[in-house]
């Protein structure tokens, strides 16, 4: 299928501004440029809170959202994506206060520490450590009872695919993992990385940048944690929804991986978004696929934690 015209018109948008890749800048220089961009504030319809638990690293930030409906609601746990190398707890507050409105849930954001400053497995070290403490703090955070759900879009989507694999292994209760975009191999050969290796936002020697801050020269692309594609066996994980754009690099290895979980057994749902980029499901008000993304998640997790 073609570009929708409405992700053509980003794209057009995109190569008029002149903007240089992120392979072209260092990582702080790509931060200072890319995150006010990127930036998607809220529309205040949730309770905002912001709190420091203690993190691996040491103080870990989180922004919590939580709905004005009545309680008390479960807990979901957000990974935001930007390569661990960018963005933050700002670029992806829209899509949080959306899943917590649709949902309801409180969604508790997590401010992981970003590479090269923090190497794996230190970004997914934070974010299981915020899913430990969230599992058991639910009176303090006004929240249900009972197993927390994650999700992440892009490389959030890989910690949430890390934070379920070593939840499984360690014997911590996980409702449902929603993998957005995911990244899920350091391999840059698939088809979709050949289809849409240049001109379509995320780029194939972009993510071979994000890849070479987050494992730094001595990481190891097939720890299971970095690579979940690589995982001998993804048995008993957290029920999965995945969701790719069709136009992105990263769309062969998220198909992969949800029928990696099929195979082992694991319900998983797989939707496509035709004629989409990379990043359409946390950009605030640009693609009508978004809300329709939204309400998929806010659905599954609907059942999920029913």
């Amino acid at each position: 299928m073609p570009l929708h015209p409405q992700a053509a018109a980003f794209l057009q948008a995109v190569e008029e501004s002149g903007n240089p890749a992120f392979e072209e800048l260092e990582p702080q220089a790509a931060r200072d440029l890319f995150d006010p961009l990127f930036a998607a504030p809220g529309d205040g319809l949730t309770e905002i809170e912001n709190i420091t638990i203690d993190g691996p690293g040491g103080p870990l930030p989180l922004r919590i959202f939580r709905p004005k409906t009545p309680g008390p609601h479960p807990v979901l746990m957000f990974f935001h994506g930007g390569g661990w190398v960018i963005l933050n707890l700002d670029t992806h507050e829209f899509t949080c206060e959306q899943l917590a409105l649709k949902t309801p849930a409180i969604v508790v954001s997590v401010d992981y520490r970003l590479s090269p400053e923090t190497r794996f497995p230190g970004p997914v070290d934070d974010c299981y450590a915020a899913t430990v403490w969230a599992s058991e703090n639910a009176e303090r955070l006004g929240a249900k009872p009972g197993p927390v759900a994650v999700a992440g879009d892009s490389a959030g989507g890989q910690l949430s695919a890390a934070v379920a694999l070593r939840a499984r292994d360690k014997g911590l209760p996980i409702a449902f993992q929603a993998l957005i975009y995911p990244v899920t191999d350091a391999t840059f050969d698939t088809a979709s990385y050949e289809e849409f290796a240049e001109g379509y936002v995320l780029t194939r020697n972009g993510m071979i940048w994000f890849w070479e801050h987050f494992l730094g020269p001595d990481g190891d692309p097939n720890h299971p944690e970095a690579s979940p594609l690589r995982a001998p066996d993804v048995s008993g994980v957290a029920p999965a929804l995945v969701i790719t754009a069709e136009c992105d690099v990263l769309r062969s290895e998220g198909e992969a991986y949800a029928a990696k979980l099929m195979a082992a057994g694991v319900p998983v749902q797989l939707h496509n978004e035709p004629g989409q980029l990379h990043g359409f499901v946390t950009w605030k008000g640009m693609f009508d696929a978004t809300p329709v993304a939204h309400d998929m998640i806010a659905a599954a997790l609907r059942k999920a934690f029913a």
